[in-house]
């Protein structure tokens, strides 16, 4: 099972050639894991943090493969690659444009990693599957 987002390319993504500045993938790539919790998962980075937990990014990997210009709608789509006790890994693409890989943590109070919590499990075990 995947999750399926557009995010349209907006002035504020572009360098002066009007193509997608590159660190901004990497932002939209965090708005697709941030907006999977809150529409899949049922649980907001707000709630998350509110609760006094995190979700960091511990690795981040992308390939370009083609440009992306201002005004154009990217299809992205994020699955589950992996699921540790304690970390997950998405998989995700926009069209033919991008590909990135990312893994993160759940961390406790102390900012040590800590199993996830069973509701959050369960959810990636069944986009995992």
């Amino acid at each position: 099972m995947s999750y399926h987002r557009v995010i349209p390319i907006e002035f504020a993504h572009c360098d002066p050639a009007g193509i997608v500045f590159y660190p901004r993938y990497a932002e939209m790539v965090n708005s697709m894991v941030e907006n999977f919790f809150l529409d899949e998962v049922g649980y907001s980075f707000a709630r998350i943090m509110a609760d006094g937990f995190g979700i960091p990014t511990v690795r981040l990997e992308v390939d370009f493969h083609k440009p992306s210009r201002l005004g154009e709608r990217l299809e992205w789509t994020l699955r589950v690659a992996s699921l540790g006790r304690t970390s997950a890994g998405f998989h995700l693409t926009a069209q033919d444009r991008v590909e990135a890989s990312v893994t993160v943590v759940w961390i406790d109070r102390n900012f040590a990693p800590a199993p996830w919590p069973d509701q959050i499990r369960n959810t990636l075990e069944a986009h995992h599957a």
